[in-house]
């Protein structure tokens, strides 16, 4: 299943501080707005049953 392209505007020190966390995370800054995205779904009950397990849930290498 392909991923859904989704423009987002941002504020440029938001974007900022979310390239400085997904540099220290060795994420992509796509891959760090997933996780944020995820991890907030899961936090509020709401991630779907059905969700696949995501590549971006833990650091790389770790």
């Amino acid at each position: 299943m392909a991923k859904k392209q989704y423009p987002l505007r941002v504020d440029p020190l938001l974007w900022e501080a979310v390239e400085r966390w997904a540099a220290d995370e060795l994420r992509s800054v796509n891959g760090q707005m997933e996780y944020i995205i995820r991890d907030s779904l899961k936090r509020a009950g709401r991630l779907p049953k059905q969700l696949p397990p995501s590549r971006t849930n833990s650091r790389r290498g770790e």
